[in-house]
């Protein structure tokens, strides 16, 4: 079956039959969850299993976004809160902290079936800029940010979970929330360079990325990033020297105007490798399918090497005593 280059979302905790028949026909290289599609450990576990039976790939992505603090997307009763970013950097040893948290997370999420997470966010903290990165930021300092998003990531891989790096190449100075309008950033090229991209430089290595919704207007006043080839090409890829997986974020946010499966096809024309769909719209579902390509060449190349990272699995751990260590760095903040 040809593995198409997109990941689609779902409506519900289990599978219509039109969503099996889309899934068996159009083959998705992922599947992506959200609350809607949580209720308790068994469900997740049957949907994530469900999922790779219709797509015949026993490590046929599922992703998630579970960050800790407001976004997450597992939570209590089954599941427990993790701190936001902005906490984790006042613990008592952060960089320890930030890793193992983020061992845990994945230590919850392999028992589910979930191999990706959407983690870590990379975006710098500015002031007064609009708070949807906020406190998921680990902060203002590139090398900082850039230090902390790898312990996160690091953490991820050893728990056999694929870290996505987000937003690049940044999100944070934006004055506007990319899920209901489109963000504008008016600093100088030299000045990103030095701050905003400096992070995802920093963390060029690693294997899977997604991109910011944003239109940086010193290197491209007229689309964002996410669809700009500009931005992909000669900063995410050159300047960046990122030449990992390349995801956009979520194509039914209200950043991007227009018909979805332009969008679709305008992501893929800017040089991104996987389109990124997650409302669950059977509608929109198909129209980025079908403006979806195969699978094949670089993009494929990098699709394997990035779930070559956690092919091994999990690598062991004591979860009592992991997570004894992690509350004692984190209860005094």
């Amino acid at each position: 079956m040809t593995i198409r280059a997109f990941i689609t979302g779902c409506a519900a905790t289990t599978f219509s039959d039109d969503e099996k028949r889309f899934l068996s026909e159009t083959c998705p290289w992922g599947l992506i969850l959200f609350k809607r599609n949580i209720e308790n450990p068994a469900q997740v576990t049957e949907l994530t299993r469900a999922y790779r039976q219709i797509v015949g790939r026993a490590d046929a992505p599922v992703l998630i976004d579970q960050e800790g603090g407001r976004v997450q997307r597992l939570g209590p009763p089954h599941w427990p809160n993790f701190p936001a970013a902005e906490k984790l950097t006042h613990a008592s040893d952060t960089e320890v902290s930030v890793e193992l948290g983020a061992r845990l997370i994945a230590n919850e999420l392999v028992r589910l079936g979930i191999n990706v997470d959407c983690l870590p966010v990379a975006d710098l903290r500015f002031p007064g800029a609009h708070d949807v990165i906020g406190d998921r930021s680990y902060g203002s300092n590139p090398k900082q940010v850039a230090t902390l998003a790898r312990a996160a990531a690091e953490g991820l891989l050893a728990g056999g979970v694929l870290p996505v790096v987000k937003h690049i190449p940044g999100h944070g100075r934006a004055m506007a929330d990319s899920h209901l309008e489109l963000p504008k950033v008016f600093a100088s090229r030299a000045e990103l360079e030095q701050t905003d991209f400096e992070p995802f430089r920093l963390l060029s290595d690693l294997p899977l990325a997604m991109t910011a919704h944003v239109i940086y207007e010193a290197i491209d006043p007229s689309l964002p990033a996410t669809i700009s080839k500009v931005v992909v090409r000669d900063v995410i890829r050159h300047h960046i020297g990122f030449d990992g997986l390349l995801m956009t974020d979520d194509l039914s946010m209200k950043a991007l105007s227009g018909a979805i499966g332009e969008n679709t096809k305008a992501a893929f024309a800017a040089g991104c490798d996987l389109a990124l769909h997650c409302n669950g719209k059977m509608d929109e579902m198909r129209s980025v399918a079908e403006n979806s390509p195969p699978l094949d060449g670089k993009p494929a190349e990098r699709a394997k090497k990035a779930l070559d990272r956690i092919a091994a699995g999990p690598k062991p751990l004591d979860v009592a005593e992991a997570w004894s260590r992690f509350s004692a760095m984190i209860e005094t903040v």
